[in-house]
């Protein structure tokens, strides 16, 4: 193993310099599309809790509010999964994306560090 000369300390460095740019930019980037999700996560709820509070406000029955109320909380409960599903999966994919340029920088000062 040798002794890194200047320019090569000065290349590693703008390379970890980029790299934390990039890493944060994708981090940047990737919590506005998180935040986006959310709100529009937000929006579908409120649309959602009208739509069943007026369908609830509708009916002429007892039996057919236990109907519709049952109904309404299965859609409710398969939607609540769903979303977390699609919100769990979106940020996995931000970090992912956020911390890909560090782990290939280091990856590469690791194989420069070997030779």
């Amino acid at each position: 193993m040798s002794i890194p000369t200047i320019d090569e300390i000065t290349a590693t460095t703008k390379a970890n310099a980029d790299a934390l740019t990039k890493s944060g930019n994708a981090a940047i980037a990737g919590f506005q599309e998180l935040a986006k999700a959310y709100q529009d996560l937000a929006t579908k709820n409120a649309d959602r809790l009208t739509a069943s509070i007026q369908a609830l406000a509708a009916v002429k029955t007892p039996t057919e509010f236990v109907e519709l109320q049952q109904k309404l909380i299965k859609e409710a409960v398969d939607a609540a999964i769903a979303d977390s599903k699609k919100i769990s999966d979106l940020t996995t994919s931000v970090f992912n994306k956020s911390f890909e340029p560090v782990k290939l920088q280091v990856e590469a000062v690791q194989k420069s560090a070997k030779k």
